[in-house]
């Protein structure tokens, strides 16, 4: 971890008692659910991070505790860093705070965590479907989302492919 980086972690780590963790430099920050606006504002603010990168989210299911991780990649241009902050959550009603107002550029990052995952952005102002039609039942990145596909067909097992494929009605 080079000197700039390190002087926001430890700040960071020292204000909100935040986990870090490094990875073939890539610094990663811990940060529990009621933090993540804080955290993301002191980085904007005292630190200089302007752009929001991405949000995204990881399912682990079947673990429940935590089931979920958002994912948030923030960087600074003028020192040239990236940080990661990634915020567990639990897999029975999975919700976090938005960022909206720090990074307007979350909106629509939440929403499709939300339409992909239904982690739900407390105070976000448009938490909407953004990728699915709005009449879709479920959540298709989780990973107990039911798998609806097709066998594959080759010419040894062709036979026991066409019992089962469904035909339309003639």
């Amino acid at each position: 971890m080079d000197e700039k980086m390190r002087t926001v972690v430890e700040g960071l780590q020292s204000r909100f008692n935040l986990d870090v963790q490094e990875f073939r430099g890539e610094v990663t920050l811990i940060v529990p659910p009621e933090h993540i606006v804080s955290v993301a504002q002191s980085l904007r603010d005292d630190y200089g991070f302007e752009q929001l990168v991405d949000v995204t989210a990881v399912d682990y299911f079947p673990q429940l505790e935590p089931r979920f991780h958002v994912v948030y990649h923030i960087r600074s241009l003028a020192q040239t860093l990236i940080i990661c902050l990634r915020v567990p959550l639990n897999g029975n009603y999975p919700s976090v705070s938005t960022v909206e107002k720090v990074y307007p550029g979350a909106n629509w990052y939440e929403r499709e965590v939300y339409d992909m995952f239904g982690i739900t952005f407390e105070g976000h102002s448009d938490l909407r479907r953004i990728l699915m039609p709005y009449d879709w039942q479920g959540h298709p990145l989780r990973k107990d989302y039911p798998l609806g596909y097709e066998e594959v067909q080759f010419s040894f097992n062709i036979d026991e492919v066409l019992k089962r494929k469904l035909r339309p009605q003639e």
